[in-house]
This record gives C-alpha cells, sequence and structure tokens, in this order.
C-alpha cells in the first residue's frame, strides 16, 4: 500500500492519506463483536480497536516440539513451516469463517464481509477459539504434510498434460475422501509450447549454445540487431540509458531476470522500440548451473489472452480476438553459459557502476555496439490445450452463500516443487484437517470455505482467470475473500505479503499469534515486523502474485504471503526447482510520483476524495450507534463494506481491453500510477505526452472515487456527490 499512498499523495500534492482501511478483525476471545474502521490520516476520531493482536499471551502461540531443530534445513523448510503455514490459514478461517466466544448457540453478532440470512429454527454450535487453536496444535503433523508431498511430487505435469490431469484426479479423489462437495471447471485455453526445433540465438553470425527454455506468447519471428546490455530491463533502466544517450530503437536487449516479471521487461523495452529482448539468470542473483534454462510467459496480464475479458469454456463460441497485453517483438531466455558467451565479449561504453556487479565469467559488463549483432529466432507453436481446475467446498452452516476461497497452483514447467507441490499438498492437509475437526470436534465453520487447486498457473494464472471470468457476477456479490498457498515457501529467514488493505489489521494480528520459524521464542510480528511491520512485511500485489487477478480483476479482497530468503532468487521456472533447492528467493517493489500540471484544477479530485473521508466517516459513526445484535443492521453495514474493494475497478474501461480494472493496484490507462506517468511525460515535454488526453483520464479516475464514496454511503439518498 505504500506505493499506492505515494501515489494519491503525490496527486493530491500534499501529505500521504492512507487508502481507507477497515479492520474487520474481530475478537476471538472477547465478548464483544467488534468492527473497526481506520480512515485517512487527517481524521481524528478512530473505532477503538479490539483485536486478538493486542496483549497477545505469548503462551497462547503454537509451539513445537524440540526435536525438530535437530532436523535438516530441508526438513525445516517442508515441514515446520508449512505447519506455520497451515496456522496462518487456520487462523485467518478463524477470523473469517468463524467466530463464537463459547460452546453455545450462535448469536447473532456482525459477521465478517457478510449478509446474514435469517436466523434458523435449529442452534447452530461451534467451538470456542482457544478449543479451535488446541486442534490445529493436535491435527497439523509433520508426517501428513510429508505423506503429501511425496503423493504430489512429479516431475512432469505441465498444464494440459496427462501428469497435470493425474494430479487433478489425486487432489479431486482426496476431496471426495473427505466428505467434501466436488467438482471441476473445465477450459480449453491457447498456449505456447516449443516448436518442433528450438529457438536460436546467434551472436556474430555463429550459433550461441542450447536453446532449451522459451517464453510463452512471445511474438513468433526472426529479428537482428545490435546488442545492448539494460541491466533489469526496468522502465527505470531504460530512462538511465536514454540519459546516457545510448539509442534503443532496434537493438535486441540482454536483461537479468529478477526484479519484475518477464512480461514487464519485454514490454518496457518494447515501448522504446527495441526489436527483441534476451534474458539471462546472472549468477549474482541465482545459484544454478550454466546450462539450466528458464521458462515462462510475456503475456503483460493474467488468463487466456485470445479470450480476454471472458471465459474460454468453447473458443468456438467467440470471435477471434487477442489481448493487448500481448508483446510485439520476439522474447527468449538464454542460460548462464550462452549470456557468458555474449557479455563477455560485448564491446562499447562500460555499463554504469552499479550494473557491473554481475558475476558472469570474464564479463566486464559493457554496453555494446553496433558490431555486436544478435539474431534471435522464436519458433513457439500455439496450440489448444484442456484444462481442469478442481473444487472442494466445506459448506458454512449457517450462511452457506458466503464463502472465502483457498487456492494453489497445481501445473509447473518441471519439478515445480515449491511452485506447486508444496501448495497443493498444503491445500490438501488444509481440506482434511478442517473436515476432521467438523467430524470429530464439533467445529461448524459458519460460511462456506471453497478449496481450489488450479492449472495453467505458470502461463500467468490461466486457470484461476478462466473461472472469475466465467462467474464474475455470482462472484462478486457471495466471495468476501481469497487466499492464495502459492509459492509460500523459498526460504525460511523472511516473510513477505501483499493483500488488500481490508485485510491488513487481519494480517498483522495473526503474526501476533504464530511463532516464527527463525526462533520459536518469537511470534511472526516480533521476528519480522521491525519498527513498521507494514514497510518490513508487505509488498505491492502485483502480476508475479497468483492473488493479482482476484484483487485486480474482481476486486475481492485477497491475500497472498510466502516464506523466503534474503540471499539469492529461488529457481522457479526451471528444473532446479526441487526439494533439495527450496532455501532462496529475492524481492524487490518499485514507486511511482509526479505532479498535477498547473492547467488542471484539483478541485474534482479533492471533492470525491472529501465525499469518501464523509461516507467512511459516516460508516464509522454508524457502526458505533448500531445494535450490533439487530441481524438486518448488520447485514446493511456489512453489504456496505463488501463492496469497498469493488468499488475500485473503473466502470470506464472494458475488461476486454483492460483486464485488471482497479485504479490503485491495477494496471493501464486508468490507474492513479497511469495518471502519475502521463503527468512526467507532460513535464517533460514528450511528445506522447496529450493534456486533453491527461484530462479525460484526470476525469474517470476521480469519477471512480466518487462511486467509491457512494458505496460506502450505502442508500441513493445518503450519498455525497459534491462535484
Amino acid at each position: 500500500m505504500d506505493q499506492a499512498r505515494t501515489t494519491i499523495s503525490k496527486i493530491f500534492n500534499g501529505e500521504p492519506r492512507s487508502y481507507t482501511r477497515f479492520n474487520l478483525t474481530q475478537n476471538m476471545e472477547g465478548d464483544n463483536s467488534h468492527v473497526e474502521m481506520k480512515l485517512s490520516s487527517d481524521m481524528d476520531d478512530e473505532v477503538e480497536a479490539n483485536g486478538v493482536g493486542e496483549n497477545t499471551n505469548q503462551h497462547n502461540r503454537p509451539y513445537y516440539p524440540s526435536k525438530l531443530n535437530q532436523r535438516s534445513p530441508k526438513t525445516v523448510c517442508g515441514c515446520v513451516i508449512g505447519i506455520l503455514i497451515l496456522f496462518i490459514i487456520g487462523y485467518l478461517i478463524g477470523y473469517l469463517c468463524n467466530r463464537s466466544t463459547d460452546k453455545t448457540e450462535i448469536k447473532s453478532d456482525c459477521p465478517v464481509f457478510n449478509e446474514i440470512t435469517p436466523v434458523r429454527a435449529e442452534p447452530v454450535y461451534s467451538l470456542d477459539w482457544s478449543d479451535l487453536r488446541a486442534l490445529l496444535k493436535k491435527k497439523l503433523t509433520t508426517n501428513n504434510i510429508n505423506s503429501n508431498l511425496k503423493e504430489f511430487s512429479s516431475a512432469s505435469h505441465q498444464a494440459g498434460s496427462t501428469g497435470d490431469e493425474a494430479l487433478a484426479n489425486k487432489i479431486m479423489g482426496k476431496f471426495k475422501t473427505f466428505g467434501m462437495s466436488t467438482w471441476t471447471d473445465e477450459h480449453y485455453v491457447k498456449i505456447h509450447e516449443p516448436g518442433s526445433s528450438n529457438n536460436l540465438v546467434l551472436f556474430r553470425g555463429n550459433v550461441v549454445g542450447t536453446t532449451e527454455g522459451y517464453l510463452a506468447y512471445s511474438a513468433l519471428k526472426t529479428v537482428q540487431g545490435a546488442a545492448l546490455y539494460a541491466h533489469y530491463g526496468r522502465a527505470g533502466d531504460f530512462k538511465r540509458l536514454q540519459e546516457l544517450n545510448v539509442d534503443i530503437n532496434g537493438k535486441v536487449v540482454l536483461v537479468r531476470a529478477g526484479l519484475l516479471s518477464f512480461a514487464e521487461k519485454v514490454s518496457n523495452a518494447a515501448s522504446m522500440n527495441a526489436s527483441a529482448v534476451l534474458i539471462y539468470p546472472d549468477p549474482v542473483n541465482y545459484n544454478i548451473k550454466e546450462d539450466t534454462a528458464l521458462f515462462g510467459h510475456v503475456h503483460l496480464g493474467t488468463g487466456d489472452p485470445y479470450t480476454p475479458g471472458f471465459p474460454s469454456f468453447n473458443h468456438t463460441q467467440f470471435p477471434p480476438a487477442q489481448s493487448s497485453g500481448l508483446p510485439s517483438i520476439p522474447a527468449q531466455t538464454i542460460t548462464i553459459r550462452q549470456a557468458t558467451e555474449i557479455m563477455s565479449k560485448l564491446g562499447g561504453r562500460t555499463s554504469p557502476d552499479d550494473w557491473s556487479d554481475g558475476m558472469l565469467r570474464d564479463t566486464m559488463y559493457k554496453l555494446g555496439d553496433d558490431g555486436d549483432v544478435i539474431t534471435v529466432e522464436v519458433k513457439n507453436v500455439l496450440i489448444q490445450k484442456k484444462i481442469h481446475n478442481v473444487f472442494g467446498v466445506i459448506k458454512g452452516y449457517m450462511d452457506k452463500d458466503r464463502y472465502m476461497v483457498i487456492g494453489a497452483q497445481r501445473d509447473a514447467w518441471g519439478p515445480g516443487y515449491a511452485r506447486s507441490t508444496v501448495g497443493s499438498s498444503l491445500l490438501v492437509e488444509l481440506a482434511r484437517t478442517i473436515t476432521d475437526m467438523i467430524k470429530n470436534d464439533g467445529f461448524k465453520p459458519k460460511r462456506s470455505i471453497i478449496f481450489a487447486s488450479w492449472s495453467a498457473g505458470e502461463f500467468g494464472s490461466v486457470g484461476a482467470t478462466e473461472w472469475l471470468e466465467g462467474y464474475l457476477t455470482s462472484l462478486n456479490l457471495k466471495m468476501f475473500s481469497y487466499v492464495s498457498l502459492d509459492e509460500v515457501i523459498s526460504g525460511f529467514d523472511t516473510f513477505k505479503a501483499a493483500a488488500s488493505p481490508l485485510l491488513y489489521e487481519l494480517l498483522e494480528n495473526t503474526m501476533k499469534q504464530v511463532s516464527s520459524p527463525v526462533d520459536a521464542t518469537k511470534s511472526l510480528h516480533e521476528q519480522f515486523a521491525g519498527s513498521s511491520w507494514e514497510k518490513s512485511v508487505m509488498e505491492p500485489m502485483g502480476l508475479s502474485h497468483s492473488a493479482y487477478p482476484f484483487q485486480t480483476f474482481s476486486g475481492i479482497p485477497s491475500l497472498s504471503f510466502r516464506f523466503t530468503s534474503s540471499s539469492k532468487a529461488y529457481p522457479f521456472g526451471t528444473i532446479e526447482d526441487t526439494d533439495q533447492n527450496l532455501e532462496r528467493s529475492k524481492v524487490e517493489s518499485r514507486q511511482t510520483s509526479g505532479r498535477l500540471p498547473s492547467t488542471v484544477t484539483m478541485q474534482w479530485l479533492l471533492s470525491a476524495q472529501g465525499s469518501y473521508d464523509r461516507a467512511a466517516s459516516a460508516l464509522v459513526s454508524a457502526i458505533r450507534n448500531s445494535d450490533l445484535d439487530d441481524m438486518e443492521q448488520c447485514r446493511i453495514i456489512n453489504n456496505r463494506i463488501m463492496r469497498v474493494e469493488g468499488s475500485f475497478l473503473s466502470p470506464y474501461v472494458s475488461p476486454r481491453e483492460s483486464l485488471f480494472r482497479h485504479i490503485l493496484l491495477g494496471s493501464g490507462s486508468h490507474t492513479l500510477a497511469a495518471l502519475v506517468n502521463h503527468l512526467e511525460a507532460i513535464k517533460a515535454g514528450l511528445e506522447s505526452a496529450d493534456i486533453d488526453q491527461f484530462k479525460n483520464q484526470f476525469a474517470l479516475a476521480t469519477w471512480t472515487i466518487q462511486g467509491c464514496a457512494n458505496a460506502l454511503a450505502g442508500e441513493v439518498w445518503d450519498m455525497d456527490n459534491e462535484i
């Protein structure tokens, strides 16, 4: 959220104002139901916090037997952290799907994100929170996790393959064994696979090594151009080359893997008129073999790029179309050995000092010159694949038509141990644990929990996005949160998370309840939060997060988190993603800023922001002055809260053209970040800058914010349109 706050702050030309954050945490162990809203920093009143995280009893946190500390690092990663993750999810389920203060009839407290249905004639009983904690501690075992990891490990399970289908059947069988209601969702999607012969890279007329890796959705063509080293391929890297008066037009750009997605690197290069992109893993970032190939995709979006905005149930029903996020230039990965052969021979100017920190052998990291000609030939084949998403549901005992979804990617390029095996294993273990607690221990979640196993995640969350596109109207009204189990373990000395602001307080309180894998005497919060837990733990949710389409396409409050390493990047997307290599990863985020041109009045945006603040303040007052035992009043309040995230989806852009419509976290010309970039272009006097277009973007963003205020206000007679 720092990125969103910074962006809004710069547009307002004032002090940072927080994206109004609702703390939906309820006291799990006290007697009073409580809903809190934290307003922007210029508002003085707050509802007093009464969350679990405060006055946490150190001895109530989960503990682990000391014998676990004697196991190998691999066992610690695969088992103890796995248990920690399931504890975290268990706590989230406790907060979001079940809240009861004692083993008596559930009262009409104000459930999180929930429209309460009429009280049933028979009483519904549930466990209290201390019992739920004790059951999680008892039932989550390393033996079960180890068994799942072994069962779901697979050397080959690419999307739509027989290996992928076999894993889908295993997971479906597990769900049925647990007594869950199950179903599948079938899609026909288009993906790229390597052609009959490998793609080619030539340097100065000679073939450079063996090119086994590939990038799905690359443009299929052969191009030739002079080599240009561009560090990580970030927008700032290309801007720096321009400042050095380096001509980028027509160049074949070489960039390091890491820090941002492959798709963003290629998009940045294409915007500068580069002719092609080669992406390599530098040894300074990756500890992999010299001939290990990289796999990935370069679609600047998620889902099937040939059915943008609608589901791939059957291609014959739709006219030909393609996503605007498909690149216009070819892109290809190369190995460390291939990169060394090219980079060590580049001429031209020496690159900036901070670009020369790589570890390719005998390489000076020069920028390259006109004689360093590279030819790139991409011959991928576009094919149609049938994929299956697999679902199991635990139906709620009171509000079964309201549900949270917990999901994990099932497919992978190679072994995909950290990419998919761990997440699938934890998904199944969590389903087993919850169903066992329901059958044998009296646990009855009030709201439904859906467990989802997605296919084609490696091609850009294709399975998940197609499901969202197919059932968006229903999910918008009934699904109140999504939790991703993808890439949750790639180390253990750092904890990172990306989430909707609606879930920030809940995540912080959960961190205070769960022990650290580094030091079991401390909580996750004590170990990783530092002086500011948001700065230390939270990161922007981007394309690389599998929860991204839930948040930015569907407007569903979402959360992803991971234990990672502060040293080198984990080898996702390679054949080295194995249990032995489950120890490394590295992350970085980016921010933007800008000012409004003097020709644009601030009044519209300030008025919309004022309406939003007043609506938020009115909702706080309504919560304070309402009888939260009144079920109808709770329903009305919760309906207003549920639509906050969805209201940030711009109604002025087509999901077919701009899939991620969230104005703060999405991508496209409708976002506040795009407004800032346009401002910078105007100030720099670039030919691409268009003041009239900017005014139009500015007006639409303003009305989107006003729409958020209207959603918060509730009834039409309470709306405050002062623009």
